[in-house]
């Protein structure tokens, strides 16, 4: 499972380093500490947080958020499997973002909840690239 470092997770967010320390100072998100003594999050428990933040309208106002060409860095919240389809949600700092794609594509991605991921727009189409 893949895990973040505070400031990855600050960048995943749309918050500073210095926000995202103090909630997981306060406990608001849980961290581990690697083999080096640094703060991780893990990827489920970065998703999760994430969902739960944007419901509650609790990210800095004045974080900046962009669309450098029309890319959504974020965090993968769902996925959701058929026979042929997917659905794919990412978190990107205050939006949601959910792809419809192949399962192939998903699999091939190798994409999971957790892990980090891009979702570029395109017209009314959503791509997404593991990044």
């Amino acid at each position: 499972m893949q895990s973040y470092t505070i400031g990855q997770a600050a960048r995943l967010l749309g918050v500073s380093p210095d926000t995202a320390r103090r909630w997981a100072d306060a406990g608001r998100i849980t961290t581990h500490r690697d083999e080096t003594g640094r703060r991780l999050i893990a990827g489920r428990d970065l998703a999760a947080f994430s969902v739960e933040l944007a419901r509650s309208g609790t990210a800095e106002e004045d974080a900046p958020y962009t669309s450098a060409r029309n890319a959504f860095p974020g965090i993968v919240t769902a996925i959701k499997l058929g026979d042929v389809a997917a659905q794919v949600e990412i978190q990107a700092g205050p939006h949601r973002l959910v792809s419809l794609l192949t399962r192939e594509a998903v699999e091939e991605l190798g994409l999971e909840v957790g892990m980090e991921a891009t979702a570029r727009v395109k017209s009314t189409n959503v791509h997404i690239d593991r990044v």
